[in-house]
């Protein structure tokens, strides 16, 4: 054999070989290394047990008959593609009911469908064995009641009732309407279509009197913190649950004092002005869970954890906190009020007062664009029903 044929037999083989090589090295490289791109650019997200979640740095991808797959989460782990459409397994269950008939579970089960790790047993408000409640007991307040048990305790052993009522608690099917305060309201005759919901929930201190054409009469719950209390008692309307939300320890004392009848006192670390005196009787009196706003700030919306802490940016707004309850203890979901329209300043920002739309400034405590994505999920998915179609 020449010496050039040997020479040529000894390379081919590793020129084969070589190609070999290089070419499942770039192969390998395409699949695994290379971040694929998705029509959000987001992260995939991994539901483990319990409900809890890991966030992944990149996209994770699967072959599936030689392409890339990326994830169909974002990163909170709801959905990409949302769509109005119920999945097979829900239209069969809703799909023949007629239309008005409260439908059971409704609102759970089309929140699933988008973001599967939502789970419903949540208590709307605490109870006496509300220390077993592991989501929030190693939180403080705002997320949590850590530090405040004993005060819970005293007020909760006064309050001596933790539910809606025998009415409503007893009810096979409850519809649930979170009313906001939003301008948005004025002027669109939804009143007598409010009041037609079994649960009315209302927020601080938005009046009923008197506007009652466009925002209703019934009020069911109305849920406030200490600063955003109904200051004067004749404004407190009847027959409703006065639903405490506590965002600092110092919120708790108020709460005792009010329960209790008791003469308000260290008010210093209050940011504005507090109601002295709630006209209702204890057993009217409620605590709302704080694991609705830990679920909101963390779980859906995606606010900075900051240790567990208020900090900057981390606090939901009542409204969204409001919604988030009715998704664990309602079976039906629909809101009125909600929305700020700033490409229109000199529109009314609240229905019930003269302050424009121009006056939201930059708010220290919540991230209103980050909260407007959240419930744009929901409605765009028919997971809650928007009324003033604000959102």
């Amino acid at each position: 054999m020449k010496p050039t044929h040997k020479l040529l037999f000894v390379l081919c083989p590793m020129l084969v070989l070589g190609f070999i090589y290089y070419s499942s090295g770039k192969l390998h490289l395409h699949v695994w290394g290379q971040k694929p791109q998705s029509d959000a650019g987001a992260t995939s997200v991994a539901l483990t047990k319990g409900a809890e979640v890991k966030r992944i740095s990149e996209v994770e991808t699967d072959i599936t008959v030689g392409r890339i797959v990326g994830s169909v989460y974002d990163k909170q782990g709801f959905l990409l593609k949302l769509d109005t459409k119920l999945p097979p397994e829900l239209a069969y269950k809703y799909g023949n009911l007629s239309e008005g008939v409260c439908k059971p579970g409704y609102a759970a089960a089309k929140m699933t469908t988008i973001y599967p790790k939502f789970m419903k047993p949540a208590p709307m408000f605490l109870d006496r064995n509300f220390k077993r409640l592991a989501k929030v007991s190693n939180y403080l307040p705002p997320f949590g009641f850590k530090t405040q048990e004993r005060i819970i305790d005293s007020i909760l052993t006064a309050t001596k009732n933790y539910g809606l009522g025998e009415e409503l608690d007893s009810l096979s099917c409850k519809r649930c309407i979170i009313v906001g305060n939003g301008g948005i309201l004025a002027n669109k005759s939804l009143g007598s279509r409010i009041d037609e919901y079994d649960v009315v929930v209302r927020l601080n201190e938005a009046p009923v009197s008197g506007y009652g054409r466009d925002v209703g009469t019934k009020t069911t719950i109305r849920i406030t913190y200490p600063e955003g209390a109904i200051q004067k008692p004749e404004n407190y309307e009847k027959d409703s649950l006065f639903v405490f939300s506590a965002f600092k320890p110092l919120d708790f004392k108020w709460l005792r004092q009010m329960v209790f009848k008791e003469k308000l006192r260290g008010t210093e670390g209050f940011w504005k002005s507090v109601a002295h005196y709630v006209p209702r009787e204890p057993s009217e009196m409620r605590i709302l869970n704080p694991y609705f706003i830990q679920e909101a700030a963390f779980q859906f919306i995606g606010l900075p954890f900051n240790n567990g802490l208020m900090g900057k940016g981390n606090i939901p707004t009542l409204g969204t906190v409001a919604i988030t309850m009715a998704l664990h203890n309602c079976d039906e979901v629909a809101v009125a009020g909600f929305g700020y329209d700033m490409s229109m300043p000199h529109a009314p920002l609240h229905y019930y007062e003269t302050v424009k739309m121009s006056a939201i400034k930059e708010s220290w405590t919540h991230n209103i664009s980050k909260e407007k994505e959240f419930l744009r999920k929901l409605v765009k998915a028919n997971v809650i029903t928007d009324l003033t179609n604000g959102i």
